[in-house]
């Protein structure tokens, strides 16, 4: 099978993973972190913009602030759909607030807001709190593509 690359949410390393081993619980060649979390993880600029470049895999990102009440009544509807998109997809979370840049770079005009990437491309957005059946649809139509 093919080898995919995935930028390590946690140290930010590129990785180069089988996809007949996605759902086996890869980790990074570096740290060791998971690369195909159950949890969304949450990262800085830096790696978003490495992973959204170079990830084969669709990664889901929910822009979201602390100060936002829809961000953090749809926060346990993300990790819902992290567990029913495993293997398929990954989900990781910014936080606006504290990495400006990223609605800069992105365009994000209202918070919550969901991003799909996949080989350096955006493949689908939508704005606002989302339940989790709703944001696993949004993934796997991209997966389905």
């Amino acid at each position: 099978m093919a080898a995919r690359k995935l930028v390590c949410l946690s140290c930010a390393q590129t990785n180069r993973v089988g996809s007949d081993r996605l759902d086996a619980n890869p980790k990074c060649g570096t740290c060791g972190a998971a690369l195909m979390p159950q949890k969304p993880v949450a990262v800085d600029f830096r790696t978003l913009e490495k992973a959204a470049k170079t990830d084969e895999i669709p990664l889901m990102v929910d822009f979201w602030a602390p100060w936002c009440g829809p961000c953090r009544a749809m926060a346990p509807q993300f990790e819902k759909a992290a567990l029913g998109l495993k293997g398929r997809m990954r989900l990781a979370k910014i936080d606006t607030q504290a990495h400006p840049q990223a609605s800069a770079r992105w365009q994000i005009r209202g918070i919550p807001a969901l991003i799909v990437f996949q080989g350096g491309r955006e493949r689908a957005r939508e704005a606002g709190a989302r339940s989790a059946a709703d944001i696993i649809r949004m993934g796997e139509a991209v997966v389905k593509g």
